[in-house]
């Protein structure tokens, strides 16, 4: 599909012709960690199977759509409920995996950029995009690199459940904030550093309920909503948050609470 203009904004969305279609063997950066790119490399195929190790993200994935469906749609004045209401609008998912969300963006009408520092996963997002018939920009880079190369910038910036696979916290994140339009947004989900978060979000999670494979998450790498307000606070933004996410064994569900002690998601502005 061709790219529009936004009237709001008076710029063209990216789309997959802005940016060279080859990728490096591996995606170079400051603040990437590369025995986490290494670990979910290995998984790349098993992305899309929603009871494989990826199965707590797909239930996680409702909860998260509509948290970003409904921000954006409050801070352009869309209408969330018309099909493609956000055309005419660009994105990029940063750290996109195998395209759990950049898919269901694309299908909301956006322009969507994803990138990932690991190729392998950037191969199965784009097989399975191809398969959907969906035109998404994927690409092998970090942050630093789509910067450097002078991308966007991009109305809405996603950067979920990554921070607390990175090197670097802050330089990833002021990076990221970088990437976003004037009046866009910048929308953070991530896992709190709090002792109720080591035991439900890596004790139970990975070594009890094994809801993920065991290691995946490094519980001294959670990032505090404090941390995230400190990190952005040198960058234009206004930051709101946080917002909690909680899981109920019962409905088998996921929903926004005020309880932000295990997961929660934080939303910067640029004015």
């Amino acid at each position: 599909m061709a790219a529009s203009t936004d009237p709001s904004s008076g710029r063209k969305p990216q789309t997959g012709q802005d940016f060279a279609d080859i990728d490096a063997d591996r995606a170079e950066g400051a603040s990437i960690d590369p025995a986490d790119v290494a670990r979910f490399s290995a998984q790349a195929a098993e992305w899309w199977d929603a009871r494989g190790p990826f199965a707590p993200l797909h239930r996680f994935n409702p909860a998260r759509l509509s948290f970003i469906r409904d921000h954006v749609a409050d801070r352009f004045l869309r209408d969330p409920a018309k099909r493609e209401a956000f055309a005419g609008l660009s994105l990029i998912d940063i750290g996109c995996g195998g395209g759990l969300i950049a898919e269901p963006m694309r299908r909301m009408g956006f322009a969507v950029t994803a990138i990932d520092a690991s190729s392998e996963n950037i191969g199965t997002a784009r097989a399975h995009a191809a398969e959907q018939g969906l035109d998404i920009a994927y690409r092998a880079a970090t942050v630093e690199q789509v910067e450097a190369e002078g991308a966007g910038p991009f109305d809405v910036v996603l950067v979920l459940e990554i921070i607390e696979h990175v090197a670097d916290p802050e330089s990833f994140l002021r990076a990221c904030s970088r990437l976003v339009a004037p009046g866009g947004i910048l929308i953070v989900a991530t896992l709190n550093r709090t002792l109720k978060s080591l035991a439900l979000g890596k004790v139970a999670a990975e070594y009890i309920l094994r809801w993920v494979p065991a290691g995946t998450h490094d519980w001294r790498q959670f990032v505090k909503p404090d941390e995230i307000r400190m990190m952005l606070s040198a960058e234009p933004v206004a930051v709101s948050g946080p917002y909690g996410l909680v899981y109920s064994p019962l409905s088998d569900r996921w929903s926004e609470s005020a309880d932000a002690d295990v997961n929660y998601m934080m939303v910067a502005t640029k004015a």
